[in-house]
């Protein structure tokens, strides 16, 4: 019996053509289309697929939140990245939250495929030099943690400039002064070594300083 598979992306031509390609292999048949994250865990509940295809960044609700919860949820469920965003961050949270397969959208059909049935047998399939960048990557964060410490009102400030609040609006919230937001802003900037917004909030959310719902994956 072919097993069920949900693709989860925001183009439809992408869709359609993963569809195709599946329908190349008689072992899978496709159930279902998501165009998001919040789609795919309602088609998830309705379809009960066997194995899911999951883009990254997509509107209404990120991909990675969709793993997020989905391993909450349905912690048995094989789901595969499918991405066109080749990201050591990326790479790494993936795996972490369970997923049991990376693959960039120029990969092989073979390859799609090797890797869909590893993921049914219930095996997490990583390429040697993903499994470096991952490693490097978490020794990069781990460095920073134990080096930078932040205050829980410095934490609320980056995630504030991480959602695009200004500092009049940060300061509005937290109740105090816009002079006082961008003093502790210069502090965060010290602390981090860095002299943008931009570039605190990048190197927080690397170093798992600050976390984020937010629909940019």
């Amino acid at each position: 019996m072919a097993r069920k598979v949900l693709i989860t992306d925001d183009h439809v031509v992408v869709r359609e053509g993963l569809k195709l390609l599946i329908e190349t292999n008689p072992n899978y048949q496709t159930v279902g289309e998501a165009g998001n994250g919040a789609e795919a865990i309602e088609l998830v509940n309705e379809l009960n697929p066997d194995i899911v295809l999951m883009d990254l960044y997509m509107p209404i609700m990120s991909g990675m939140e969709a793993i997020r919860k989905l391993s909450v949820t349905h912690p048995d469920l094989p789901i595969i990245i499918l991405t066109t965003y080749n990201e050591d961050q990326l790479l790494a949270e993936g795996f972490d939250l369970g997923a049991k397969g990376y693959l960039l959208k120029d990969t092989s059909l073979e390859s799609l495929f090797h890797s869909m049935d590893a993921a049914m047998n219930g095996e997490t399939l990583i390429k040697d030099d993903m499994l470096k960048r991952i490693r490097n990557y978490q020794e990069k964060r781990r460095n920073i943690k134990e080096k930078v410490q932040l205050s829980r009102s410095e934490i609320i400030i980056l995630q504030a400039v991480a959602r695009g609040l200004t500092s009049k609006e940060i300061a509005f919230d937290m109740g105090v002064s816009e002079r006082t937001i961008k003093s502790r802003l210069t502090a965060i900037f010290n602390k981090l070594g860095v002299d943008s917004r931009t570039e605190a909030v990048a190197v927080a959310i690397e170093a798992g300083l600050i976390h984020l719902n937010n629909n940019k994956f």
